[in-house]
């Protein structure tokens, strides 16, 4: 068994063994589009216009919670030292990593976005867009993620560190994805937003797995 299926199996059992790294962020997602509506407007039609949006906020913090700990570990016990020791490429662990992070976080979100949809009143005609755009979206979240959180690996309580390297470089996906769930509910063409999204993905899978394994390179050599 190579090592990156094995790290593949071991980062799902671990998650699968500690419910709590993937479910405290659909309980994060879930409480934010539970109280959104008592802290503004409970009104069906203002609550329309803005629950693309509202929901996309959601799931970015949501995502944001549990990159922290996604290399930690792996710092702590030598499990990166052993990996660059055995020859394999840091870029395949890289990409592995941020898979498994969208597999306990995106999928999940995912999944249960159309839930929120009605509970925010979401328009009919929105519900693929926004299943489509988060199905798009979050894996570039995951990806752009992973390397702030390889920066920060080695840093104490560095989840604030990572939240400010972070969240500029989700201001695109956010803009674009929210764009396409508005643009559907008023029945208006959100391919382009879409296919942005999509082109998105292909650059952040070349180039962030490059970025991530030079940052953990970095950690390993001080």
């Amino acid at each position: 068994m190579s090592l990156v299926v094995a790290t593949l199996k071991r980062d799902l059992l671990l998650a699968a063994r500690n419910p709590g790294e993937w479910a405290n962020p659909l309980m994060f997602f879930l409480m934010v589009a539970a109280m959104f509506p008592l802290a503004v407007d409970p009104d069906p039609k203002f609550l329309s216009k803005i629950s693309g949006g509202v929901i996309w906020v959601a799931a970015l913090l949501a995502t944001l919670l549990s990159l922290d700990a996604l290399y930690k570990a792996d710092v702590e016990d030598g499990t990166l030292e052993q990996w660059l020791a055995s020859g394999e490429s840091l870029y395949a662990l890289a990409l592995v990593k941020a898979l498994v992070h969208w597999c306990i976080s995106g999928l999940p979100l995912t999944l249960m976005s159309p839930v929120l949809g009605m509970m925010l009143s979401l328009p009919n005609e929105a519900y693929w867009a926004l299943v489509l755009s988060l199905a798009v979206g979050t894996p570039v979240l995951s990806l752009l993620g992973a390397v702030g959180a390889a920066l920060t690996a080695g840093v104490r309580s560095g989840g604030l560190l990572l939240s400010l390297l972070i969240l500029p470089l989700y201001v695109p996906v956010l803009i674009f994805a929210a764009s396409a769930v508005y643009h559907a509910g008023i029945g208006m063409q959100y391919n382009g937003q879409i296919g942005f999204l999509g082109a998105l993905l292909a650059l952040a899978m070349c180039l962030t797995p490059f970025a991530s394994a030079a940052a953990l390179k970095l950690n390993l050599s001080r």
